[in-house]
């Protein structure tokens, strides 16, 4: 196995990712127990099989956080992708998640390190949701909410519910009820609230964004940041294709950076957010073995 820390160029920041590379003659409770063992945000567990069928549909891949099981997860897929090319020159991985085929895209431009990029399922929006009901149920203030910007459930694969806050301030300070937040989500249609502001650290961020969860936080989140760029787009804080940097994890002391784009697609003039993609850079920080 190997531990990679994703959305960064830089070792011990970003997002940390265990990475098994051959999973075969593991039991689901193997893996859970293994994901609890790492005691990361999400652990990857790698399934070889025939080549042509890799070629055909993709590298088999399952991603566990420490409690569950998830159908998809934005760093886990970026992190894999690289594990998988490891020092090779493969322009494009594509990895068979439980969510389906997620592309990953390979840059290289000389002088920087390697980025890349996912290319996430199509958006489903879901509701938007009152401030007050999402006040209530975060124990934050109705006038802690940006009153411009709506916040709405998109899922590309696991639904999060973004919250876009007034400020920086706001966000910085954030304490979350954690248990009154699942009720909530469990009730409204999201997995988890993805918060934000327009108000940044870095001047070339358009987003700061906290992802807080299973009594902690997570240091970047790409499976949100995906269904942030398609909300961006849709709400006009993005335009069509402009890749934007959201930053993240600030606040652990696990800076992120997370490249995110998405495209309207104005056909039938339905205006439909489509070709959502999420991207940044990753590095190998330690290798190991496990004995079972």
């Amino acid at each position: 196995m190997a531990q990679w820390d994703v959305f960064t160029s830089k070792p011990l920041e970003g997002n940390s990712l265990a990475v098994f590379f051959d999973a075969r003659g593991l039991s689901d409770a193997e893996m859970q127990a293994l994901a609890k063992e790492m005691n990361l945000s999400e652990t990857t567990f790698i399934f070889p099989r025939d080549p042509q069928i890799e070629d055909e549909r993709g590298v088999r891949v399952r991603i566990f956080t420490v409690q569950e099981e998830l159908p998809f997860a934005g760093h886990p897929t970026l992190g894999t992708a690289f594990a998988l090319r490891g020092k090779s020159d493969a322009k494009k991985i594509t990895l068979d998640l439980n969510v389906g085929q997620v592309p990953v895209r390979f840059e290289e431009t000389p002088g920087d390190p390697t980025f890349a990029e996912m290319t996430q399922v199509d958006p489903a929006f879901g509701i938007q949701h009152g401030r007050e009901a999402v006040a209530r149920a975060t124990g934050l203030r109705v006038e802690d909410f940006d009153p411009s910007l709506p916040i709405e459930t998109v899922s590309t694969g696991l639904p999060y519910t973004v919250t876009p806050l007034k400020s920086l301030a706001v966000i910085q300070k954030l304490r979350l009820d954690l248990s009154r937040a699942d009720d909530y989500l469990a009730k409204s249609g999201g997995k988890f609230f993805y918060f934000v502001s327009r108000e940044t650290v870095d001047p070339s961020a358009r987003l700061h964004a906290r992802m807080l969860f299973y009594n902690g936080e997570d240091p970047a989140t790409g499976s949100a940041a995906g269904c942030t760029a398609a909300w961006m787009v849709a709400h006009r804080v993005a335009e069509s294709e402009e890749r934007v940097l959201i930053e993240q994890g600030m606040e652990m002391q696990r800076p992120s950076r997370i490249f995110v784009r998405a495209s309207r697609q104005d056909e039938h003039h339905d205006n439909r957010i489509v070709n959502v993609r999420v991207g940044g850079n990753a590095i190998e920080v330690l290798r190991g073995e496990v004995f079972l």
